[in-house]
Protein backbone atom coordinates (compact mmCIF):
# COMPACT_ATOMS: atom_id res chain seq x y z
CA UNK A 1 0.00 0.00 0.00
CA UNK A 2 1.57 3.38 -1.17
CA UNK A 3 1.63 5.98 1.59
CA UNK A 4 0.91 8.94 -0.75
CA UNK A 5 1.07 11.54 2.39
CA UNK A 6 4.87 10.58 3.48
CA UNK A 7 6.09 10.47 0.07
CA UNK A 8 4.30 14.05 -0.81
CA UNK A 9 5.40 15.36 2.08
CA UNK A 10 9.25 14.07 1.43
CA UNK A 11 9.32 15.26 -2.36
CA UNK A 12 7.76 18.47 -0.70
CA UNK A 13 10.87 18.94 1.93
CA UNK A 14 13.18 17.97 -0.67
CA UNK A 15 12.27 20.61 -3.19
CA UNK A 16 11.82 23.07 -0.73
CA UNK A 17 15.60 22.45 0.98
CA UNK A 18 16.74 22.99 -2.71
CA UNK A 19 14.48 26.10 -3.26
CA UNK A 20 16.88 27.49 -6.03
CA UNK A 21 17.06 24.96 -8.30
CA UNK A 22 13.18 24.32 -7.93
CA UNK A 23 12.45 28.00 -8.99
CA UNK A 24 14.69 27.54 -11.40
CA UNK A 25 13.23 24.07 -13.03
CA UNK A 26 9.53 25.51 -12.37
CA UNK A 27 10.76 29.03 -14.39
CA UNK A 28 11.74 26.64 -17.24
CA UNK A 29 8.58 25.43 -17.84
CA UNK A 30 6.77 28.96 -17.03
CA UNK A 31 8.77 30.47 -19.63
CA UNK A 32 8.52 27.51 -22.19
CA UNK A 33 5.10 27.59 -21.69
CA UNK A 34 4.26 31.03 -21.43
CA UNK A 35 6.52 31.56 -24.53
CA UNK A 36 4.29 28.71 -26.36
CA UNK A 37 0.63 30.19 -25.72
CA UNK A 38 2.44 33.86 -26.73
CA UNK A 39 3.84 32.88 -29.82
CA UNK A 40 0.83 30.47 -30.97
CA UNK A 41 -1.75 32.68 -29.78
CA UNK A 42 -0.28 35.67 -31.62
CA UNK A 43 1.00 33.46 -34.47
CA UNK A 44 -2.47 32.27 -35.59
CA UNK A 45 -4.05 35.06 -34.67
CA UNK A 46 -2.19 36.90 -37.35
CA UNK A 47 -2.42 34.31 -40.25
CA UNK A 48 -6.17 34.42 -39.25
CA UNK A 49 -6.26 38.24 -40.02
CA UNK A 50 -4.37 37.49 -43.03
CA UNK A 51 -6.67 34.49 -44.25
CA UNK A 52 -9.70 37.39 -43.10
CA UNK A 53 -8.22 39.71 -45.57
CA UNK A 54 -8.24 37.65 -48.35
CA UNK A 55 -11.52 35.05 -47.37
CA UNK A 56 -13.80 37.44 -45.87
CA UNK A 57 -14.67 38.70 -49.79
CA UNK A 58 -14.22 34.95 -51.30
CA UNK A 59 -17.33 33.09 -51.95
CA UNK A 60 -17.06 29.36 -51.21
CA UNK A 61 -18.23 28.79 -54.95
CA UNK A 62 -18.52 31.63 -57.49
CA UNK A 63 -20.27 30.68 -60.44
CA UNK A 64 -19.82 32.25 -63.78
CA UNK A 65 -19.98 31.88 -67.23
CA UNK A 66 -16.53 30.94 -68.86
CA UNK A 67 -15.29 32.75 -71.93
CA UNK A 68 -13.59 29.74 -73.90
CA UNK A 69 -12.74 28.66 -77.61
CA UNK A 70 -15.40 26.45 -79.32
CA UNK A 71 -14.73 22.82 -78.63
CA UNK A 72 -16.34 22.30 -82.34
CA UNK A 73 -15.32 24.58 -85.17
CA UNK A 74 -17.22 25.00 -87.91
CA UNK A 75 -15.53 22.80 -90.83
CA UNK A 76 -16.15 19.74 -88.61
CA UNK A 77 -19.86 20.56 -89.25
CA UNK A 78 -19.41 19.52 -93.16
CA UNK A 79 -19.47 15.81 -93.74
CA UNK A 80 -17.13 16.42 -96.49
CA UNK A 81 -14.20 16.71 -94.47
CA UNK A 82 -15.04 14.03 -91.62
CA UNK A 83 -12.69 11.63 -92.87
CA UNK A 84 -9.78 14.34 -93.10
CA UNK A 85 -7.04 15.40 -90.39
CA UNK A 86 -8.19 19.16 -90.42
CA UNK A 87 -5.25 21.58 -88.46
CA UNK A 88 -6.95 25.11 -88.00
CA UNK A 89 -5.21 27.95 -86.59
CA UNK A 90 -5.85 31.32 -84.64
CA UNK A 91 -8.68 29.78 -82.74
CA UNK A 92 -11.29 32.68 -81.46
CA UNK A 93 -13.38 32.26 -78.74
CA UNK A 94 -17.13 31.66 -79.41
CA UNK A 95 -19.29 34.25 -78.83
CA UNK A 96 -20.86 33.76 -75.56
CA UNK A 97 -23.06 36.32 -73.27
CA UNK A 98 -21.73 36.75 -70.25
CA UNK A 99 -25.09 36.50 -68.29
CA UNK A 100 -26.30 33.49 -66.83
CA UNK A 101 -29.27 31.77 -68.46
CA UNK A 102 -32.38 31.79 -66.00
CA UNK A 103 -29.97 32.69 -63.12
CA UNK A 104 -32.96 33.87 -60.95
CA UNK A 105 -34.56 30.35 -60.60
CA UNK A 106 -30.93 29.01 -60.29
CA UNK A 107 -30.46 31.18 -57.50
CA UNK A 108 -33.35 30.34 -55.67
CA UNK A 109 -32.89 26.84 -56.12
CA UNK A 110 -30.01 26.88 -54.87
CA UNK A 111 -31.34 29.14 -51.69
CA UNK A 112 -33.28 25.93 -51.03
CA UNK A 113 -30.38 23.93 -50.46
CA UNK A 114 -29.86 23.29 -46.91
CA UNK A 115 -25.92 23.11 -47.30
CA UNK A 116 -26.12 26.95 -48.42
CA UNK A 117 -25.77 29.77 -46.20
CA UNK A 118 -26.58 31.93 -49.22
CA UNK A 119 -26.96 32.17 -53.12
CA UNK A 120 -26.09 36.05 -53.85
CA UNK A 121 -26.66 37.77 -57.80
CA UNK A 122 -23.41 39.72 -58.71
CA UNK A 123 -22.94 42.32 -61.74
CA UNK A 124 -19.58 42.48 -63.40
CA UNK A 125 -18.70 45.53 -65.32
CA UNK A 126 -15.78 47.11 -66.75
CA UNK A 127 -16.22 51.15 -66.49
CA UNK A 128 -13.96 53.91 -66.70
CA UNK A 129 -14.44 56.84 -64.01
CA UNK A 130 -14.54 60.42 -64.92
CA UNK A 131 -14.12 63.21 -63.14
CA UNK A 132 -12.85 66.65 -64.88
CA UNK A 133 -10.61 65.54 -67.33
CA UNK A 134 -9.25 62.53 -65.51
CA UNK A 135 -10.50 58.90 -66.68
CA UNK A 136 -9.83 55.88 -65.14
CA UNK A 137 -10.09 52.19 -65.90
CA UNK A 138 -11.94 50.30 -63.09
CA UNK A 139 -14.81 47.19 -62.07
CA UNK A 140 -18.37 48.13 -61.33
CA UNK A 141 -20.14 45.38 -59.76
CA UNK A 142 -23.63 45.64 -58.94
CA UNK A 143 -25.06 43.96 -55.44
CA UNK A 144 -27.51 43.29 -53.09
CA UNK A 145 -25.75 45.64 -50.67
CA UNK A 146 -27.43 44.34 -47.63
CA UNK A 147 -27.14 40.77 -48.23
CA UNK A 148 -23.38 41.28 -49.35
CA UNK A 149 -23.03 42.89 -45.95
CA UNK A 150 -24.57 39.95 -43.85
CA UNK A 151 -22.28 37.28 -45.89
CA UNK A 152 -19.06 38.75 -46.76
CA UNK A 153 -18.91 41.38 -44.23
CA UNK A 154 -19.08 43.96 -46.57
CA UNK A 155 -19.25 46.54 -44.03
CA UNK A 156 -16.34 45.77 -42.48
CA UNK A 157 -14.43 47.78 -45.63
CA UNK A 158 -16.40 50.67 -45.81
CA UNK A 159 -14.15 52.99 -44.14
CA UNK A 160 -17.04 55.81 -44.90
CA UNK A 161 -20.61 55.54 -45.38
CA UNK A 162 -22.67 52.54 -44.46
CA UNK A 163 -24.28 49.39 -46.83
CA UNK A 164 -27.79 51.59 -45.67
CA UNK A 165 -26.97 54.59 -47.72
CA UNK A 166 -26.51 52.34 -50.92
CA UNK A 167 -29.68 50.59 -50.15
CA UNK A 168 -31.41 53.67 -50.33
CA UNK A 169 -29.76 55.88 -53.11
CA UNK A 170 -30.61 54.19 -56.83
CA UNK A 171 -27.96 56.70 -57.91
CA UNK A 172 -25.86 55.73 -55.34
CA UNK A 173 -22.00 54.14 -55.69
CA UNK A 174 -19.11 52.80 -52.59
CA UNK A 175 -16.13 53.76 -54.47
CA UNK A 176 -12.79 51.87 -53.81
CA UNK A 177 -10.48 54.25 -51.68
CA UNK A 178 -7.57 54.33 -54.27
CA UNK A 179 -9.90 55.60 -56.94
CA UNK A 180 -10.95 58.36 -54.67
CA UNK A 181 -8.05 59.98 -53.54
CA UNK A 182 -6.31 59.71 -57.59
CA UNK A 183 -9.68 61.72 -58.35
CA UNK A 184 -9.73 64.07 -55.03
CA UNK A 185 -13.37 62.52 -54.45
CA UNK A 186 -15.12 62.14 -51.00
CA UNK A 187 -18.68 61.31 -50.04
CA UNK A 188 -21.70 63.62 -51.65
CA UNK A 189 -19.19 63.75 -54.40
CA UNK A 190 -20.33 62.94 -57.82
CA UNK A 191 -18.34 61.00 -60.02
CA UNK A 192 -19.48 59.99 -63.87
CA UNK A 193 -19.30 56.33 -65.16
CA UNK A 194 -18.56 55.36 -69.01
CA UNK A 195 -19.48 52.08 -69.96
CA UNK A 196 -17.38 50.65 -72.38
CA UNK A 197 -20.30 51.22 -75.57
CA UNK A 198 -19.43 54.79 -74.45
CA UNK A 199 -22.63 55.70 -72.57
CA UNK A 200 -22.46 58.22 -69.44
CA UNK A 201 -23.91 58.39 -66.20
CA UNK A 202 -23.78 60.65 -63.23
CA UNK A 203 -23.20 58.65 -59.79
CA UNK A 204 -23.54 59.54 -56.35
CA UNK A 205 -20.87 58.60 -53.75
CA UNK A 206 -22.23 57.67 -50.70
CA UNK A 207 -19.27 55.63 -49.13
CA UNK A 208 -15.84 54.95 -49.31
CA UNK A 209 -14.58 51.09 -49.59
CA UNK A 210 -10.81 49.87 -49.05
CA UNK A 211 -10.21 45.55 -48.80
CA UNK A 212 -6.88 46.59 -47.94
CA UNK A 213 -5.47 45.18 -50.68
CA UNK A 214 -4.17 48.22 -53.48
CA UNK A 215 -4.62 46.66 -56.82
CA UNK A 216 -8.34 46.04 -55.74
CA UNK A 217 -9.12 49.51 -54.16
CA UNK A 218 -7.64 51.06 -56.99
CA UNK A 219 -10.33 50.41 -59.61
CA UNK A 220 -13.42 48.66 -57.69
CA UNK A 221 -16.49 50.28 -56.83
CA UNK A 222 -20.14 49.28 -55.74
CA UNK A 223 -23.63 49.80 -57.13
CA UNK A 224 -27.28 48.38 -56.33
CA UNK A 225 -27.81 45.77 -58.69
CA UNK A 226 -30.85 47.44 -60.34
CA UNK A 227 -28.62 50.42 -60.62
CA UNK A 228 -25.86 48.55 -62.89
CA UNK A 229 -28.57 46.92 -65.01
CA UNK A 230 -30.30 50.46 -65.90
CA UNK A 231 -26.50 51.53 -66.97
CA UNK A 232 -25.55 48.69 -68.72
CA UNK A 233 -29.32 48.55 -70.42
CA UNK A 234 -30.01 45.46 -69.50
CA UNK A 235 -33.01 43.47 -67.96
CA UNK A 236 -33.82 42.70 -64.30
CA UNK A 237 -32.73 39.09 -65.25
CA UNK A 238 -29.26 40.27 -66.04
CA UNK A 239 -26.81 38.44 -63.85
CA UNK A 240 -23.15 37.52 -64.67
CA UNK A 241 -21.63 36.09 -61.18
CA UNK A 242 -23.41 34.21 -58.26
CA UNK A 243 -21.81 34.10 -55.14
CA UNK A 244 -22.71 31.36 -52.56
CA UNK A 245 -21.68 31.27 -49.24
CA UNK A 246 -21.98 27.55 -47.21
CA UNK A 247 -22.49 25.95 -43.94
CA UNK A 248 -19.46 23.90 -44.09
CA UNK A 249 -16.42 24.95 -46.19
CA UNK A 250 -15.42 21.56 -47.33
CA UNK A 251 -18.37 21.05 -49.20
CA UNK A 252 -17.36 23.89 -51.83
CA UNK A 253 -15.56 21.10 -53.94
CA UNK A 254 -17.97 18.18 -54.27
CA UNK A 255 -21.03 20.96 -55.02
CA UNK A 256 -19.13 22.83 -57.67
CA UNK A 257 -18.78 19.74 -59.40
CA UNK A 258 -22.52 19.09 -58.89
CA UNK A 259 -23.21 23.05 -60.52
CA UNK A 260 -21.06 22.79 -63.58
CA UNK A 261 -22.77 19.61 -64.35
CA UNK A 262 -26.16 20.55 -63.29
CA UNK A 263 -26.07 23.87 -65.46
CA UNK A 264 -23.20 23.98 -67.64
CA UNK A 265 -21.64 26.81 -65.66
CA UNK A 266 -17.88 27.41 -64.73
CA UNK A 267 -18.14 27.02 -61.00
CA UNK A 268 -14.58 27.30 -58.85
CA UNK A 269 -14.37 26.48 -55.57
CA UNK A 270 -12.66 28.71 -52.90
CA UNK A 271 -10.06 26.19 -52.40
CA UNK A 272 -9.09 26.35 -55.99
CA UNK A 273 -9.30 29.85 -56.25
CA UNK A 274 -6.77 30.44 -53.18
CA UNK A 275 -4.94 27.48 -53.61
CA UNK A 276 -1.32 29.57 -53.41
CA UNK A 277 -2.66 31.40 -50.40
CA UNK A 278 -3.79 28.43 -48.58
CA UNK A 279 -0.19 26.69 -48.75
CA UNK A 280 1.20 29.77 -47.42
CA UNK A 281 -1.15 29.56 -44.49
CA UNK A 282 -0.35 25.78 -43.94
CA UNK A 283 3.20 27.00 -44.14
CA UNK A 284 3.02 29.55 -41.52
CA UNK A 285 1.17 27.33 -39.04
CA UNK A 286 3.40 24.75 -39.57
CA UNK A 287 6.63 27.06 -38.58
CA UNK A 288 4.73 28.37 -35.68
CA UNK A 289 3.64 25.16 -34.19
CA UNK A 290 7.16 23.37 -35.06
CA UNK A 291 8.71 26.31 -32.70
CA UNK A 292 6.11 26.35 -29.95
CA UNK A 293 6.51 22.60 -29.70
CA UNK A 294 10.82 23.25 -29.52
CA UNK A 295 10.04 25.55 -26.44
CA UNK A 296 8.22 23.02 -24.89
CA UNK A 297 10.86 20.35 -25.71
CA UNK A 298 13.68 22.52 -24.27
CA UNK A 299 11.92 23.52 -20.60
CA UNK A 300 11.59 19.52 -20.42
CA UNK A 301 15.24 19.19 -20.86
CA UNK A 302 15.53 21.63 -18.65
CA UNK A 303 13.70 19.88 -15.54
CA UNK A 304 15.40 16.78 -16.29
CA UNK A 305 19.08 18.29 -15.86
CA UNK A 306 17.91 19.45 -12.16
CA UNK A 307 16.33 16.27 -11.52
CA UNK A 308 18.83 14.33 -12.28
CA UNK A 309 21.48 16.41 -10.41
CA UNK A 310 19.33 16.31 -7.46
CA UNK A 311 19.15 12.66 -7.21
CA UNK A 312 23.10 12.68 -7.26
CA UNK A 313 22.73 15.32 -4.50
CA UNK A 314 20.62 13.04 -2.89
CA UNK A 315 22.36 10.03 -2.47
CA UNK A 316 22.74 9.93 0.97
CA UNK A 317 18.84 10.35 1.40
CA UNK A 318 18.08 8.07 -0.78
CA UNK A 319 20.03 5.29 0.63
CA UNK A 320 18.51 6.18 4.09
CA UNK A 321 15.24 6.24 3.14
CA UNK A 322 15.86 2.89 1.70
CA UNK A 323 17.50 1.11 4.73
CA UNK A 324 14.51 2.31 6.42
CA UNK A 325 12.36 0.28 4.70
CA UNK A 326 11.25 2.44 1.85
CA UNK A 327 10.90 0.51 -1.87
CA UNK A 328 12.79 1.17 -4.66
CA UNK A 329 9.09 2.25 -6.31
CA UNK A 330 8.39 4.37 -3.53
CA UNK A 331 12.05 6.37 -4.06
CA UNK A 332 10.83 6.37 -7.74
CA UNK A 333 7.51 8.12 -6.91
CA UNK A 334 9.04 10.22 -4.77
CA UNK A 335 11.14 11.77 -7.51
CA UNK A 336 8.46 11.67 -10.13
CA UNK A 337 5.84 13.48 -8.03
CA UNK A 338 8.94 16.25 -7.48
CA UNK A 339 8.68 16.36 -11.37
CA UNK A 340 5.01 16.55 -11.34
CA UNK A 341 4.64 19.24 -8.50
CA UNK A 342 7.41 21.41 -10.82
CA UNK A 343 4.97 20.79 -14.11
CA UNK A 344 2.04 21.76 -12.44
CA UNK A 345 3.28 24.59 -10.68
CA UNK A 346 5.43 25.44 -13.58
CA UNK A 347 2.41 25.27 -16.01
CA UNK A 348 -0.07 27.00 -13.99
CA UNK A 349 2.14 30.10 -13.61
CA UNK A 350 2.94 29.93 -17.65
CA UNK A 351 -0.59 29.89 -18.61
CA UNK A 352 -1.15 33.02 -16.66
CA UNK A 353 2.26 34.41 -17.93
CA UNK A 354 1.30 33.61 -21.71
CA UNK A 355 -2.36 34.71 -20.97
CA UNK A 356 -0.92 37.74 -19.64
CA UNK A 357 1.59 38.88 -22.75
CA UNK A 358 -1.18 37.73 -25.07
CA UNK A 359 -3.51 40.73 -23.26
CA UNK A 360 -0.76 42.69 -23.21
CA UNK A 361 -0.29 42.54 -27.17
CA UNK A 362 -3.50 42.57 -27.92
CA UNK A 363 -3.79 46.23 -26.62
CA UNK A 364 -0.91 47.13 -28.87
CA UNK A 365 -2.27 49.53 -31.44
CA UNK A 366 -1.82 48.65 -34.81
CA UNK A 367 -2.93 50.48 -37.96
CA UNK A 368 -2.64 50.64 -41.22
CA UNK A 369 -4.33 51.83 -44.51
CA UNK A 370 -4.37 48.30 -45.82
CA UNK A 371 -5.96 46.84 -43.04
CA UNK A 372 -8.78 49.41 -42.17
CA UNK A 373 -10.55 47.64 -39.71
CA UNK A 374 -7.75 46.18 -37.70
CA UNK A 375 -6.62 48.85 -34.60
CA UNK A 376 -4.47 46.51 -32.37
CA UNK A 377 -2.00 43.41 -32.91
CA UNK A 378 -4.35 40.25 -33.59
CA UNK A 379 -4.30 37.84 -31.12
CA UNK A 380 -6.24 34.76 -30.92
CA UNK A 381 -7.50 33.35 -27.35
CA UNK A 382 -8.21 29.55 -28.08
CA UNK A 383 -8.87 27.71 -25.00
CA UNK A 384 -7.76 24.81 -26.72
CA UNK A 385 -3.84 26.23 -26.89
CA UNK A 386 -4.13 26.49 -23.04
CA UNK A 387 -5.38 22.98 -22.29
CA UNK A 388 -2.26 21.87 -25.18
CA UNK A 389 0.32 23.58 -22.90
CA UNK A 390 -0.54 22.50 -19.56
CA UNK A 391 -1.21 18.63 -21.60
CA UNK A 392 2.20 19.13 -22.56
CA UNK A 393 4.22 20.43 -19.49
CA UNK A 394 2.87 17.96 -17.52
CA UNK A 395 3.67 15.14 -20.28
CA UNK A 396 7.43 16.66 -20.81
CA UNK A 397 7.56 16.81 -17.04
CA UNK A 398 6.36 13.28 -16.56
CA UNK A 399 9.42 12.13 -18.72
CA UNK A 400 11.78 14.38 -17.43
CA UNK A 401 11.43 13.08 -14.33
CA UNK A 402 10.88 9.12 -14.95
CA UNK A 403 14.13 8.66 -16.21
CA UNK A 404 15.92 9.95 -13.13
CA UNK A 405 13.55 8.32 -11.24
CA UNK A 406 14.53 5.38 -12.80
CA UNK A 407 17.93 5.72 -11.66
CA UNK A 408 17.13 6.44 -7.99
CA UNK A 409 15.15 3.23 -7.95
CA UNK A 410 17.82 1.27 -8.50
CA UNK A 411 20.58 2.65 -6.00
CA UNK A 412 22.20 0.06 -4.02
CA UNK A 413 21.89 1.65 -0.41
CA UNK A 414 24.56 -0.91 0.68
CA UNK A 415 27.06 0.78 -1.75
CA UNK A 416 26.56 4.59 -0.44
CA UNK A 417 26.45 3.89 3.10
CA UNK A 418 29.70 1.89 2.35
CA UNK A 419 31.34 4.47 0.35
CA UNK A 420 30.47 7.10 3.47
Amino acid sequence: MINWKVILSIAKTHLLTKIKQTSIAALGVTFGIGAYITLVSFMTGLNGMLDDLILNRTPHIHVYNEIEPSKKQPIAIYDKFKNSFNVVHSIKPKLSQKKIHNALPIIHYLNEDDNVRGALPQIKAQIFYIAGSIELGGNLTGINVLDEAKFFNLKDYIIKGSPEDLENNNNGIILGIGVANKMSLDIGDRVQISTIKGAIFPLKIVGLYQSGIADIDDVQSFSNLATVQRILGEAENYITDINIKLHNIDLALPMSKKIEQQFKLTAVDINTANAQFETGTSIRNLITYTVSITLLIVAGFGIYNILNMLIYEKMNDIAILKATGFSGKDVQLIFMSQAMIIGVIGGILGLLLGLGLSNFIDTIPFETEALPTIKTFPVNFNPWFYLIGITFAMISTFFAGYLPSQKAKKIDPVKIIRGQ
